[in-house]
């Protein structure tokens, strides 16, 4: 009875879910993405409590910011954040917006030879911009680009949030044992995989991110030593109209040993939060004590 309770309830509110996202891609796109994301900035965010962790982030960072600019950021973080959501779930449409989308940066070159070459490569980012313009782009230049997913407690729900994942980019591997076992064998013959490092990790190492301890997966490194993988920072940076991109692919980082590695990401990625501060998902516990 428990489980049949369940199933209904998780049908239930699939529905309701599915009818919220439906009313938006009624909107032409532009308008659809702008919504969403004045949607989740004014509505959604000051209802979960959002915003609050958001200036309390900030404030611990940069205790002597203007009140008024952590307000301001309060709204514009969930905000980008609600943009990349309604993106997700517009494939084809935000497909269509990156295809014409260059991508660019010092790192291009070493990016387009290593897949020539047939060289595994890993491509890092954060929870910036919108993260998934960098895979659909590398997908239309012929990667196979392969990513981890975090499955969804509501399996209606995560069929379909499944589905939107695998339209922009496959292969997409569910987060977990098999899941990681999978991406490692995609990676090993020699395709390319991307991975967000940007999210506290309980087994983490302690380093260095906007000037705090964070700790810190070193998996991406250490993948890239295994297999002789080029290790790439790369970022789609969202442009003031909020639904282009800049794609940018930044030199890569140097094999050397994992911690050295990932601390240079971790420098990389705050290079770019402190020139685009309301991109950033400053609503994570990025700095959680152990």
């Amino acid at each position: 009875m428990a489980q049949t309770r369940n199933r209904v309830a998780d049908y239930l509110a699939n529905a309701f879910l599915m009818s919220v996202l439906s009313v938006p891609r009624l909107l032409p796109y532009a308008s659809r993405i702008r919504f969403a994301g004045w949607l989740t900035g004014n509505i959604v965010a000051p209802l979960a409590g959002y915003d609050r962790r958001v200036i309390q982030n900030l404030t611990k960072i940069f205790p002597d910011m203007p009140e008024a600019e952590k307000k301001r950021l309060s709204r514009r973080v969930p905000n980008n954040a609600g943009r990349t959501f309604m993106e997700i779930f517009s494939g084809a449409d935000f497909k269509a917006r990156i295809a014409h989308t260059p991508i660019t940066g010092p790192g291009l070159a070493a990016l387009d030879e290593a897949h020539a070459a047939g060289r595994p490569i890993i491509v890092v980012s954060g929870h910036f911009g919108n993260y998934d313009a960098v895979r659909s782009s590398l997908a239309m230049r012929g990667h196979k680009v392969g990513g981890l997913y975090r499955v969804m407690e509501n399996r209606y729900f995560n069929d379909y949030y499944v589905s939107k994942v695998k339209e922009i980019a496959e292969p997409a591997f569910e987060r977990g044992r098999r899941g990681l076992a999978g991406m490692v064998r995609h990676l090993r013959d020699g395709n390319t995989i991307a991975m967000l490092m940007d999210q506290n990790i309980g087994s983490g190492t302690d380093l260095e991110f906007m000037g705090k301890t964070a700790r810190t997966t070193l998996s991406a490194a250490d993948l890239a030593l295994k297999f002789d993988a080029l290790l790439l920072p790369a970022y789609g940076i969202r442009k003031t109209d909020g639904i282009s991109f800049d794609i940018v692919i930044e030199d890569p980082i140097p094999h050397s040993d994992p911690v050295t590695m990932m601390q240079a990401f971790n420098d990389s990625l705050e290079s770019r939060v402190r020139d685009n501060m309301d991109q950033w998902l400053w609503v994570h516990r990025r700095w959680k004590k152990r």
